[in-house]
């Protein structure tokens, strides 16, 4: 009764979750620093609640349909990166905003990106089938088009050692964890028990994880405002194309309307929960504003998500 709850109401306590989180990390500076100590624990502990709902065991589940994995993997591998490419030009002058920017937007979302396809009419059964495979290719892909879009860069920009900790930490651990876990719970009961606990944690752990992030990080952007001021409209104009490009990439494959959706849904929104760690763990001159880069985009893209419910079913209705 909990979980369905909670899962039919989530949308909504993630905007409570982010209401509260503002008000306090702008009014409170003990709040914003206990929230910044607790990033880092709370999005693992998300990161294994996620993992815990996919069934990477049974991975090639996300290939039965190939027309959609085909449309999928083109949108968000190729044409997304290219276009993220495109938009990031301007930010070429501030290595600290266009790192921030390449991260969050160069990362398929695993994780709401299946309440709000759900939502948004969109076929959610085919997102969350093909979450381990996007989660493996982004892992995979990322290092490589910072290497092609920063150019030589790159090594100065990227400390590889504190954002390997991070990745190993946030992401490596949190997955082998869970593949354990679902490898051992076909031998033992009390393991079905505990995996069986953790399929209401999703959505707590995720509120919990916005709270500490928008709450430790909300007054370094209030009070960065204009130095992040380039990024809006790189943001709006990925807003705004990152569904069309899913739509066409449907179209390409010929998906039907349900899958079509998803497709947009998972092209337009973005990581940036997973990678805000990733940025932190950026070199000190540039980490804060990189963060603080990652948290615009987490905050236009929540106002996006609402316009998409509607916008989206509209895009693709012909498809």
């Amino acid at each position: 009764m909990l979980r369905d709850w909670l899962e039919h109401n989530q949308i909504g306590l993630y905007f409570v979750a982010v209401a509260i989180a503002a008000a306090a990390g702008l009014t409170s500076e003990d709040m914003a620093d206990l929230a910044a100590m607790a990033i880092t624990p709370a999005i693992a502990v998300l990161m294994y609640a996620m993992f815990m709902q996919i069934p990477f065991l049974e991975l090639q589940q996300a290939f039965a349909n190939r027309r959609f994995v085909g449309a999928l993997l083109l949108a968000n591998f190729v044409l997304v990166p290219l276009l993220v490419w495109l938009l990031t030009l301007p930010l070429s002058t501030n290595k600290a905003l266009l790192v921030g920017a390449l991260l969050v937007l160069l990362t398929p979302c695993i994780d709401y990106v299946v309440v709000f396809t759900h939502l948004g009419k969109g076929d959610s059964r085919l997102v969350l089938a093909a979450t381990p495979l996007l989660l493996l290719l982004q892992l995979l892909m990322l290092p490589v088009y910072l290497k092609l879009m920063l150019g030589t860069q790159v090594d100065t920009v990227i400390a590889i050692r504190p954002f390997a900790e991070a990745f190993l930490l946030l992401i490596v651990a949190p997955l082998g964890l869970s593949v354990a876990t679902e490898l051992s719970a076909r031998r033992s009961a009390a393991v079905r028990i505990w995996s069986a606990g953790w399929a209401w944690l999703p959505v707590p752990a995720m509120a919990v994880v916005l709270v500490t992030v928008i709450g430790s990080q909300i007054a370094a952007v209030a009070q960065q405002l204009e130095v992040l001021a380039p990024l809006l409209p790189v943001y709006a104009a990925f807003m705004l194309l990152a569904p069309a490009l899913g739509a066409f990439s449907a179209r390409l494959f010929r998906l039907a309307a349900p899958a079509a959706r998803a497709v947009a849904f998972s092209t337009s929104t973005r990581n940036s929960l997973v990678v805000l760690p990733l940025a932190l763990a950026l070199p000190e001159p540039i980490s804060g504003l990189a963060a603080a880069a990652v948290i615009t985009q987490t905050l236009v893209e929540l106002v996006g998500e609402l316009i998409y419910l509607r916008a989206i079913p509209a895009l693709v209705r012909g498809i």
